[in-house]
């Protein structure tokens, strides 16, 4: 058996676009240790996320104290998957810190998924309740007017996951 490139992955797509189960997928290919934004904020913060205020402030500080660890573990061989949305360009920042000081390989993978498509897949998600948070059309609508999508000139080795009908 060789050994893997240390990486980074990460993962951009709108609420419900499937980065979670990508995320299951990419941490078995790849031997990775994944870190999950919403567990540490369910953990750390529960029933106080209830606006998108909210979410930023405690987001910011599971990724400050998170920053470090996750360095850490790129620099001992670890790779690690983040299950934290790269949806914004200030995000994407942050990420690219981590990778960065790290000195550690990248992926980038973009689910490009049409709101109809995560509409649809939110409300089984929500009906069947196995999530750690819930979310109504109106969060939907408030967190995706925010989305930017990744661009070349970001400089991540980008990896496209084009939403297809069967």
């Amino acid at each position: 058996m060789t050994a893997q490139e240390t990486k980074l992955l990460m993962v951009c797509g709108k609420i419900a676009s499937g980065k979670s189960t990508l995320l299951t997928h990419l941490v078995r290919d790849h031997s990775a240790v994944l870190l999950s934004e919403d567990h540490w904020n369910a953990t750390l913060f529960p029933g106080e996320m209830k606006t998108l205020e909210d979410y930023v402030k405690y987001s910011a500080r599971v990724r400050q104290a998170l920053g470090p660890h996750i360095v850490d573990l790129l620099q001992q061989g670890v790779s690690v998957a983040l299950d934290f949305p790269a949806n914004t360009v200030q995000n994407r920042k942050w990420l690219k810190s981590l990778f960065g000081a790290a000195g550690v390989a990248h992926e980038l993978h973009y689910l490009s998924v049409p709101d109809e498509v995560c509409k649809e897949r939110l409300w089984v998600r929500n009906e069947v309740g196995e999530h750690q948070f819930s979310v109504s059309k109106a969060q939907f609508d408030q967190f995706t007017k925010y989305f930017q999508p990744p661009t070349p000139d970001e400089g991540f080795n980008l990896i496209l996951h084009d939403f297809q009908t069967v």
